[in-house]
C-alpha cells in the first residue's frame, strides 16, 4: 500500500512470489536478489531521488511490470540506470514501464534470455547528448528480445555490444545520437523498427550474420543505415528516406541488399573502403540528390540478376521487357561536377546537363570508376514511394 516499503516486501517475499504495488509515489532504490514478480497496479511511481539505480536486479527470473521509474542518478561512470540487470540475472523481463529522466533506461550485462517489451524510455533531455546514457544497453548477452519499446532523448536509443542471437522488433527510436548503435555482435534480427530524427538511424559496425528487414529509417541528419565492417548480412525491404546519406557502406563484403526503397536522401548510397562482392538487387533509388557517391579504383557491378531501379536513368527499353537496354552508371562526369561544384545541381534537369551526361559516356577518358547496373529496371517495385518524400529532419 502507499507509504509502505517496497524493499521490505521484497525482502520478506519467498522466491517465486509476486509482490504487487498499489498506486502512489515511492521514494526508494530497490534491490531484487531472488526470483519474483514485481507488479505495479494502476501505474505507481518509483522515484530514485536523483542517485543510483532505481531498481537493481541481482537474480535470475525476475519480472518487473507496470511502473513509472523516475529520476535515476546521473553518474555515467557508475552507469546509473532506471533498471540495472547485473551479470547472471538471466531471463529477466521488464514490460509496460515508463522510464522518465533516467540516465540509462536499462543496462543489461551478461544476462541471457532477457525480454524488454513495450516500455517508454525518455532520457535526461536537458543534458547534452554526450552526457546522457543510452536507452537500452546490452553487453555480453545472448538471446535477448527487445520489442515494442519507444525511446527518445538519450545518447543512443539501443546500444548493443558483444550480444548475439537476439531479436529487435517493433521499436521506435528518435531524437538521439543513434537510433541503434551496434558492435561486435552476430546472428541478430532487426525487424519493423522506426529510427527517425536522430543523427544516425541504424549503425551496424563490426558484425556478421545479421538480418535487417522491413525497417524504416528517415529524417536522420547523417545516415539512415550504416553498414561498417560487416559480412554475411541480409538487408532487405527497408525504407531509407530523407536522410543526409541513405546508406553509408564502408568495408562491407558478402552482404545482400535487396528490395530496399532509398528515396529523397542527400546521397542515396555512400560506398567506399573496399565494399565489394555484395549482391545488390531489386532496390529502388529514387530522387536522391546524388544517387551514389562511390570512392574506388574500379567499377563495381550491381543488379546482375534482376537489376535495380534508378530514377535518373536515361536509357530505353526497346523490347519492352522492363529492363534498360544500356547500363546505368552512377559516377559519371556530371556527378563528379556536382560534387566539386554544388551549384551545378540547380541545372540537373536541364537539356544541356543531360546532353553532357550522354556525351561523357562516349569518351572513356572522361570516365571515373562507377557503380554499374547492366540492365536496370525501368519501373520501381515500391509504387507508394511518393509518401516518403520530404521526410527530412524538422
Amino acid at each position: 500500500m502507499p507509504g509502505a516499503s517496497i524493499q521490505a516486501a521484497i525482502t520478506q517475499a519467498a522466491a517465486g512470489d509476486t509482490v504487487r504495488v498499489a498506486r502512489g509515489v515511492y521514494r526508494e532504490n530497490l534491490r531484487i536478489t531472488k526470483p519474483l514478480q514485481l507488479i505495479g497496479e494502476d501505474r505507481p511511481t518509483l522515484d530514485g531521488g536523483g542517485h543510483g539505480d532505481i531498481i537493481r536486479v541481482a537474480s535470475p527470473d525476475v519480472s518487473v511490470a507496470g511502473f513509472i521509474l523516475a529520476d535515476s542518478g546521473h553518474d555515467l561512470e557508475a552507469q546509473n540506470a532506471g533498471i540495472y540487470i547485473q551479470p547472471g540475472s538471466h531471463r529477466a523481463r521488464v514490460s509496460a514501464c515508463d522510464f522518465s529522466y533516467t540516465l540509462f533506461g536499462l543496462w543489461i550485462e551478461k544476462a541471457d534470455g532477457v525480454r524488454i517489451e513495450r516500455n517508454l524510455i525518455t532520457g535526461k533531455r536537458d543534458l547534452d547528448s554526450s552526457q546522457r546514457g543510452n536507452g537500452i544497453q546490452l553487453y555480453n548477452t545472448h538471446g535477448a528480445r527487445i520489442e515494442g519499446n519507444h525511446i527518445s532523448f538519450v545518447r543512443d536509443a539501443i546500444y548493443v555490444d558483444v550480444s548475439h542471437d537476439a531479436v529487435f522488433r517493433g521499436n521506435r527510436m528518435h531524437h538521439s545520437r543513434y537510433g541503434t548503435h551496434y558492435m561486435n555482435s552476430y546472428r541478430n534480427l532487426w525487424e519493423d523498427n522506426d529510427s527517425y530524427y536522430n543523427r544516425g538511424g541504424l549503425a551496424l559496425m563490426e558484425v556478421r550474420d545479421q538480418v535487417v528487414r522491413n525497417n524504416r529509417a528517415w529524417g536522420n541528419t547523417d545516415h539512415g543505415i550504416m553498414l561498417r565492417t560487416i559480412q554475411d548480412a541480409v538487408v532487405e525491404n527497408n525504407v531509407v528516406a530523407g536522410n543526409g546519406r541513405g546508406f553509408f557502406i564502408y568495408d562491407a563484403e558478402y552482404n545482400t541488399l535487396r528490395g530496399n526503397l532509398v528515396v529523397d536522401n542527400q546521397v542515396g548510397v555512400h560506398l567506399w573502403a573496399g565494399s565489394v562482392r555484395n549482391e545488390v538487387e531489386g532496390n529502388d533509388f529514387i530522387g536522391n540528390r546524388e544517387q551514389v557517391r562511390y570512392v574506388a579504383s574500379r567499377d563495381e557491378t550491381w543488379g546482375t540478376r534482376s537489376g535495380n531501379h534508378w530514377s535518373n536513368y536515361l536509357g530505353w527499353d526497346r523490347n519492352g521487357d522492363g529492363r534498360g537496354d544500356v547500363p546505368y552508371e552512377a559516377n559519371d562526369l556530371v556527378d563528379r561536377l556536382a560534387w566539386r561544384h554544388p551549384l551545378v545541381k540547380l541545372l540537373l534537369a536541364s537539356p544541356a546537363i543531360q546532353t553532357l551526361r550522354l556525351i561523357s559516356r562516349q569518351f572513356p577518358l572522361l570516365r571515373a570508376p562507377s557503380i554499374v547496373d547492366p540492365q536496370p529496371r525501368m519501373q520501381p517495385v515500391h509504387s507508394d514511394w511518393r509518401i516518403w518524400l520530404d521526410k527530412h529532419y524538422r
